[in-house]
């Protein structure tokens, strides 16, 4: 069942999400070679506590062991935080969730992890390349995001997050999707980043989801590495994610996480 929600209960998602926006902005300041990421999982866990009523949404779901998903490079999501330590030239997904006052918020971003104010010449192809892929999967997020209005379809988001990333040359994953959100962290509908316009579920006023592109610079495949829970493409290429929490209104799109 699909739930909707009250205009009162999408404004306490808003309070929510803009705690969220920013937790992640204070994390990504903090982000530098030579961190682990376990530094970014304990500044998080401060941070929360500066909000009241703000608990993790991730900690303790299904057994997650962690505030955050700090993900690296092949690793496309769901990497909880260790002692892995950040290098020159990684790509860092920071994914996180909060539960403010009976509600779920969820975002994530992609960070290019690197002190190059300009590349030097053997560098400049691997710069562009995941400038590029970061770039592209922020538009095909800010593309679905476009597409999340009442009476459109969940395959309208669904096509136009695929058909940005692949005319782009960048494939997009097919294990993993966005999700329905609120008092529960996944609820229906799924929100697949694949899949043809005019298709799935017809969105109305007072739904929120979790849009959340996937890209990778190789294969859509991925397979899950038990000991660091992350899902990770088979090919071992990069990937990117971002995501947001949108509630759709009568006025369009909302996003909730900014």
């Amino acid at each position: 069942m699909i739930n909707i929600k009250s205009v009162e209960e999408i404004e306490i998602m808003k309070q929510g999400g803009k705690i969220l926006a920013e937790i992640l902005k204070k994390l990504e300041k903090a982000v530098k070679p030579g961190i682990t990421t376990w530094s970014l999982e304990e500044k998080a866990r401060e941070l929360i506590k500066q909000y009241p009523d703000t608990e993790p949404a991730f900690l303790g779901y299904h057994d997650y062991p962690a505030v955050l998903c700090t993900s690296v490079n092949e690793q496309v999501v769901h990497a909880k935080p260790s002692d892995r330590v950040l290098n020159e030239g990684d790509l860092l997904k920071i994914d996180m969730g909060i539960f403010y006052r009976g509600f779920n918020t969820d975002s994530a971003i992609t960070l290019f992890i690197t002190d190059w104010a300009i590349p030097k010449i053997e560098q400049q192809k691997e710069y562009l390349q995941k400038n590029k892929l970061i770039k592209i999967t922020k538009e095909c997020l800010d593309k679905g995001i476009e597409m999340a209005k009442s009476g459109n379809t969940i395959g309208d988001i669904s096509y136009a997050i695929q058909n940005h990333a692949e005319k782009n040359g960048f494939s997009v994953i097919r294990d993993l999707v966005g999700h329905g959100i609120g008092k529960e962290l996944h609820e229906a509908p799924e929100v697949p980043n694949f899949g043809k316009s005019s298709k799935g579920p017809i969105l109305k006023t007072g739904m929120t989801i979790a849009i959340e592109p996937m890209l990778s610079a190789g294969s859509y495949e991925v397979v899950e590495d038990k000991k660091t829970l992350a899902w990770k493409t088979k090919d071992n290429s990069l990937s990117a994610h971002f995501e947001h929490t949108v509630a759709i209104t009568k006025n369009g799109p909302l996003v909730l996480t900014e």
